[in-house]
This record gives C-alpha cells, structure tokens and sequence, in this order.
C-alpha cells in the first residue's frame, strides 16, 4: 500500500500474531504490530493513539473482545476494528458488527485478512475526504453567503448616496453662502459652522460607505506597495505612540499593483490604527509585502479568489485579538468592539471595499489573547511604477464673466450652483433636464462658454447633451458632475480620459475652483475638451 499501516493486535497467543503478521506481508502489506494480551496493556497502549487499525481476538483469557470493542469505539470511533478469532458463530458475528466491529476474520482463513484490512483502510480514507469535503463546503456556503450579505449591505449603500450627496451639497453649499454673509463675531455664524462641520462629516461616512459598497470613483495608478508603505512609514510611528514598537519586512523587487493611491494610503492608515486600538499597553506590529501565487487549491478554498500572482500586504499585531463570531462580523460596517463614541464600526467596512474594488481578497487570522494578522492580496500587474504626481493648486481667481450654461435635475443643487456663479460675475442659463438645456442652446445666439452638466439625469445623460450641444456651439466646454458612484458614472463614459469630473458633495470654493480651472484651459487641449458624437 506504499505505506506502514500501524496495528494494535489484542492476541493472547504469539504464534497466533505471527501467522497474522505473514499472512499480511505475504499480500504485499508493510506492518508494523504491537501485540497485547490484557486488560490493561490494551488501554494504555490505546493511549498512545496513531493505530490504523486494531486486530483483536473475540476471547482471551482476562478479556473478552467486546469489551475492547466498546473502548474503541469510545475513544478512536474512526479507526476500523476486525475480530480474528478462531471461531464465532453467526449470531455472535451479527451482534460485534451491531457493536461497531468493521469486519472478522476467522484463523483458518486468513488468506481473507488483507483484503478486509485494505477494504477497512480504504473506507476510513474515503470517509476522511468526504468529511473533508463537506468540511469545504459548508465553509465555502458560509463565504458565499458572508460574501452575499455584504453585496447586499453595498447595493443599499451605494442606492442613497446619490440622494445623500445631493442632499450634502445642498447643506454644505448654503452653510458657505450664510457664513459669507454674517460677521465674524456673530453666535449665528458660528451656530452655522456647526452645521457645515456636521454636514462634511456626514459626507465622509458617506465616502466610507461608498468604499465598503465598492462604488467609490477611482484614480487607478501602477503602484509599488514598498514604496507607499516607505513614504508613509514617517507618519506612523507618531500615530501609534512610543509603546508599540513598529517594523517593516518589505520584500525587495517586489511586484506592481494597479489601485488608487489615495485609498491604498486609506487602509495602511485604518488597519494601522485598528492595531494600534488592540493593543492600548503596547506591543509589536508588523507590516509586511510578498509576492505570492494564489494557486487553484487555494481558489477552490476562497470564494471569489481567481488563481494568478498576487501582491500582498499584511499587518500583524500582538494585541488582544479576536473570538471567531467577531471575526465573522469585523467587515460589516457600523459593527464595531469599541466604546461608544470611540469608532463609527466604518473603518474595516471601508478596507474591505476598497480591496474588493481593486480586485483583491482580504483574509483575517486572530486569536483572543495573541494578536491578529491581516492579508491583502492585489492582482499583480507589468508596467512601470507611477510617481505621485505634486498637488498642483487650484486658480486662485474664483470670478468671471463667461456665460454658462448649468445643467441640474435636483432644484436644491441647481439653485445653490447658479447662485455661487452668478454671485463670482457669471451669467448663467439653468436647465433642470437635457431637453430645456437643448432649447436654451438652440435659442441663445452668443457664445456658451461652459456646459456645468450632472451626469444622469431623466431621459439624456449628461455625456449625450455635451455632445448634441457641441454640434450647436462647438465653443463650449464642459465639466461633469455627479453624485452617483462610480458604476454610474462609468457606465455614462464620464471617468475616460480626456473629461473633468467632479463628485458631491463640494464646496463653494472647490466648484469655483473647477469651473476657473476648465474654462482657462487651452481650447486645443483635451483634457477639458467637450468629447464630440464622432468622437464616441
């Protein structure tokens, strides 16, 4: 069988066993027998476990088969137990089999043995993989549906931002426009302050939640992890604080990974900051890079996990760690372990989308009393590692005369936009759907310097007005906005290259900002060119 197969024979007679160990050899079956003959010398020897397979005679002097039958099925259920016995009538071989015997073999026919011993081996072996597999199927059931709900919490999430981010614009916008008109000293202006705090950190849970529903807008470069993790490594040892001490095990020549830098650097600083709460006395914590192959085995055992070359990113903690029915939960978001007040149960929720978005997988190891590791795996891809590019500030001059036409399906918003323009000098037009902003081009005879359009609206998009308007005035250029997510605008073709885009909620100034930005740009320049219908 290839294989020592180890059996515990209970036989009182040493001529007996010897016959036994022959017949088994001469069938080509490597043995390795302990023979026992009492009560006492069979249970200890028990104890030692490891057996394949134990071989008992069903009467010896100071005990009876039975009775080791019983402690076998007691201790070591799996492993097969045969009766080699002299002789046994057919009533007695019924009752040992009800007891739990695998098979019995009479002395006379021993020739028998080793195809009842390999028969017992064999089926042990084929119970292990079915327990095995079902062991991988009940696991894979649970991912998939931890895997189901999360989509569903997304779908949910990602369904009202676009009203949420309306709605935000809306209160952050006229909150600027109060402030601007109320002295410095005033209780009111202070009092709206407040407010515009409120607003901007509901537009942050917002942003989270859109990361956890994987619908956040990318900006997608080739990365070199070690390198983010370098440049980000000075500003995490304040962050931790003296008790933790922090150390890096990047691996040299490491692998690119395609993401958006912005949110790579968002969980570094959340998972950073999860590990440093799991350990308030101090500790260690680890941040480590790899490349690795995920190989079909390891697919087969994850869902969603696509076999391929991966980089990976991990963080291990010697903090508290975690009971499994936290770990089935940390995901989720607003569940959180922490006192109230001390996290808004948005942070894990937010790594977890964003590597989803990225094409990876994230894996959670922990252990109460020990610490806890995450891994992140991101998809490998060929090319060369991209800078990040220095902030370039936006125009300083928010005024102008020009004449845009702003395009807005939501009246809070259209209102708020035109009354930010027209108060910074512009003279603007509003539409509150595509076809008013078609006649509108079709009635005005001078030039239409801008086209402020959201991207989905009732009837025409936004991308498909841009391009019938640039067939009436081919003058006019155009800034996108939206506040869907990402999938939305994708699908209207907003995020290619070559158009600008700006996601609500925005505050006066950014909006001021974009709209200078866009119409002082070359008009051969395509980066803020209108994308005409041949162009599609």
């Amino acid at each position: 069988m290839g294989m020592v197969v180890r059996i515990l024979h209970l036989e009182a007679n040493p001529n007996d066993q010897e016959l036994v160990r022959l017949a088994l050899v001469k069938e080509g079956m490597t043995c390795e027998l302990m023979r026992v003959e009492t009560r006492g010398d069979f249970l200890a020897a028990l104890k030692q476990s490891g057996w394949d397979i134990i071989l008992a005679d069903y009467t010896l002097p100071s005990y009876e088969g039975l009775s080791a039958l019983r402690h076998v099925r007691e201790l070591y259920p799996e492993v097969p137990f045969i009766f080699v016995t002299g002789t046994i009538g057919e009533d007695t071989a019924i009752a040992s089999l009800k007891a739990g015997a695998t098979d019995y073999v009479l002395k006379h026919h021993l020739a028998r043995l080793a195809h009842a011993v390999r028969r017992a081996l064999r089926e042990v072996e084929e119970r292990r993989e079915r327990k095995l597999a079902d062991e991988d199927r009940t696991r894979l059931e649970e991912q998939l549906r931890q895997a189901q709900k999360m989509e569903a919490i997304g779908r949910l999430a990602g369904g009202i931002a676009h009203d949420f981010n309306n709605l935000l614009t809306a209160i952050t916008g006229y909150s600027e426009l109060v402030i601007n008109s109320l002295g410095a000293n005033l209780l009111a202006r202070k009092n709206v302050e407040h407010i515009k705090k409120a607003a901007w950190r509901a537009a942050t849970l917002t942003r989270q939640l859109l990361a956890f529903s994987r619908r956040q807008v990318q900006h997608l470069k080739v990365l070199d992890l070690n390198a983010v993790v370098t440049n980000f490594e000075a500003m995490l040892q304040p962050l931790i604080g003296e008790d933790i001490h922090l150390e890096t095990a990047l691996q040299p020549g490491l692998g690119l990974i395609k993401a958006d830098p912005g949110q790579i650097e968002q969980i570094i600083l959340n998972l950073i900051v999860n590990a440093r709460d799991a350990m308030p006395e101090g500790g260690n914590l680890t941040i480590e890079t790899a490349d690795v192959e995920l190989d079909e085995a390891y697919a087969h055992r994850h869902v969603s996990v696509r076999p391929g070359p991966y980089v990976m990113l991990a963080f291990s903690d010697t903090g508290c760690g975690m009971d499994e029915e936290t770990q089935a939960r940390i995901f989720e978001p607003f569940f959180t372990t922490k006192e109230h007040g001390k996290g808004t149960g948005l942070g894990l929720a937010t790594v977890y989308g964003i590597v989803k978005q990225s094409g990876g997988n994230i894996w959670v190891y922990s252990e109460l009393g020990k610490g806890t590791t995450f891994k992140i795996y991101l998809p490998q891809v060929e090319g060369i590692a991209e800078g990040s590019e220095p902030a370039h500030p936006g125009s300083s001059i928010l005024r102008g005369s020009e004449t845009i036409l702003l395009v807005e399906d939501e009246d809070m918003v259209r209102s708020l936009a035109q009354e930010i323009l027209e108060a910074h000098g512009y003279a603007v037009s509003e539409a509150c759907d595509s076809t008013e902003a078609l006649r509108i081009c079709h009635m005005h005879s001078g030039s239409i310097h801008l086209l402020v359009t959201d991207v989905v609206m009732p009837g025409m998009s936004g991308r498909e007005l841009a391009a019938r308007l640039g067939t009436i005035h081919p003058e006019t250029k155009v800034l996108y906005m939206s506040g869907y997510t990402d999938d939305a605008v994708v699908r209207h073709g907003v995020l290619n290259a070559g158009l600008v885009f700006l996601q609500k909620p925005f505050s006066a100034n950014t909006f001021l900002r974009k709209v200078r930005e866009v119409l002082d740009s070359p008009s051969s320049h395509t980066v803020y060119g209108r994308m005409t219908a041949s162009s599609e």
